[in-house]
């Protein structure tokens, strides 16, 4: 979508700009000691922000990938919508059009067998078009669902992409960092945990071209739906090679 690719891109020059102006300024002057309270007198308890108060909710989504696991619970109370239009699109059960064949697909899953088309280092992943190029969507849009205590304020969060207000569709984003500057402008509807993050890490750092597309094809392979409090699937399998057969002709010879 472009008009996420410009904001992004805008929203992380401005994140670069902000360590040199930092280093710039001037520290602020020592505050004076705070005089000296009675033996019996207690510090009053902090109160948790509304923001401390919200927690992952609902299912968790799997993202098996070519690179590793990744592994995110929603906030489906904050977000039902995005929540339950990601789950039904990779369970397959809402139907959706191939941005490439133009053919409506029945009870086929949206995401798996995808790629992460755009990925750029210390901002984000992105994936969710089976076309691969950015463009494609599922043919059909839904409203942005924005919570004020939600925010980009930590590495890890799962969003909407869209390339306007009330334009979400089948594409995603996973960011490695905090990025004030996408509050409140993309809709937030999971969390990852922090091995996904080294995963997300990882694959933001691949060989990429002038648009942040990966070289070399990275596969979102499979996404499973986790009912909550229901335990993780173990990863999948990694093949092992098949064994070579010693023979006479292939034996080493001396």
């Amino acid at each position: 979508m472009k008009l996420l690719h410009a904001f992004l891109l805008s929203a992380l020059t401005a994140a670069c700009a902000v360590p040199l102006a930092a280093q710039q300024s001037t520290p602020p002057p020592a505050a004076p000691p705070a005089p000296a309270q009675p033996s019996d007198a207690l510090p009053d308890a902090p109160e948790a922000t509304a923001a401390a108060m919200i927690h992952p909710n609902g299912p968790t989504v799997v993202m098996d990938t070519s690179m590793g696991r990744i592994t995110c619970q929603f906030y489906q109370k904050q977000a039902p919508k995005a929540v339950a239009n990601f789950i039904g699109l990779a369970e397959g059960t809402i139907d959706w059009t191939d941005p490439t064949t133009k053919k409506k697909q029945h009870h086929k899953p949206y995401y798996d067998n995808t790629t992460f088309h755009r990925v750029i280092p210390e901002f984000m992943i992105q994936g969710g078009d089976p076309a691969g190029t950015g463009e494609g969507d599922p043919g059909f849009t839904f409203e942005d669902e924005f919570d004020p205590n939600l925010n980009f304020d930590k590495p890890g969060r799962l969003a909407m992409a869209n390339s306007g207000p009330n334009t979400n569709g089948g594409q995603f984003f996973v960011t490695e960092a905090a990025y004030d500057s996408l509050n409140q402008h993309y809709t937030l509807f999971g969390q990852c945990d922090d091995p996904s993050v080294a995963v997300v890490q990882t694959i933001a750092r691949v060989q990429r071209d002038a648009n942040d597309k990966p070289l070399t094809p990275v596969i979102l392979k499979k996404v499973t739906i986790v009912p909550e409090g229901r335990p993780i699937p173990p990863p999948p399998a990694v093949p092992t090679p098949p064994a070579v057969k010693i023979t006479a002709a292939t034996a080493p010879q001396q």
